[in-house]
């Protein structure tokens, strides 16, 4: 064998590393609160398979509008309802077609505490809670979900005197997790692991009770040349990412 063979094995070694390297690149995510775990599962398996880095900011879905609107440099967006998307869509600031699905979120009912809430949600009637925690509803879908529910079963007024407002589903969740609320509506995701509430007490609630939370993803106009953005969208349609979705309590 030729004295320079190893040598250019290793040029050739280097050259296809540096090309991989070029190919793989950041998305940058901006996240509804409520998919926190899944994505931080679904992102480690993201970078093996295709080499793209996921970089995710985590928040409030009508706060991420107003960011996305003002120049945040977000190239994809995972929303928590399907009417923000939509309308960044039809505004302009996202790339047409590239909106979809991702998952379909379910509301819970959730204590920190074993047994205080029944699984049929007859806690909030008996009313003896002093303090009931619900995300932003004009910022957070699941806490517009939450008015939903409360409104259905005329608790409205009932509760009036009682919520604590996060500004996003997880301080929605922390409200409660720190007893600061004796319980409070927060997205199943946050308290379901591997077919099962991990966690406190909790009730699903029915989908009857409220709209139907369709979370949409979109590509935004910052990631329309993007190789990582596009990658990202079709490995969420994948078989991979459907399991960890589902893992969480999510329909798909």
């Amino acid at each position: 064998m030729s004295k320079c063979a190893p040598r250019f094995a290793l040029a050739a070694l280097s050259t296809f590393m540096t090309l991989n390297s070029a190919w793989a690149d950041e998305v940058q995510v901006a996240v509804a609160a409520n998919f926190t775990a899944p994505i931080q599962a679904i992102a480690k398996d993201f970078e093996k398979d295709t080499g793209h880095k996921l970089v995710a900011a985590y928040g409030a879905t009508g706060q991420f509008y107003a960011q996305i609107k003002n120049g945040a440099p977000f190239e994809v967006f995972l929303a928590a309802d399907d009417s923000t998307p939509e309308k960044l869509e039809k505004e302009g600031a996202g790339v047409k077609g590239s909106r979809f699905t991702y998952a379909v979120g379910t509301l819970a009912l959730w204590s920190a505490k074993a047994g205080y809430v029944d699984d049929k949600g007859e806690v909030l009637k008996k009313n003896l809670y002093k303090h009931l925690s619900i995300a932003n509803p004009k910022a957070a879908p699941y806490g517009l979900a939450a008015t939903q529910v409360l409104d259905k079963l005329q608790l409205t007024d009932a509760t009036k005197g009682k919520i604590v407002e996060g500004q996003n589903i997880t301080q929605a969740y922390q409200f409660v997790s720190t007893g600061n609320a004796e319980l409070g509506f927060v997205a199943l995701s946050q308290i379901y692991k591997d077919g099962k509430v991990s966690e406190g007490s909790a009730w699903i609630v029915p989908s009857n009770l409220h709209e139907p939370i369709k979370q949409d993803a979109l590509i935004l106009n910052k990631g329309k040349d993007s190789a990582a953005a596009k990658a990202l969208v079709e490995y969420l349609k994948g078989p991979k990412a459907a399991a960890v979705i589902k893992s969480y309590g999510y329909e798909i």
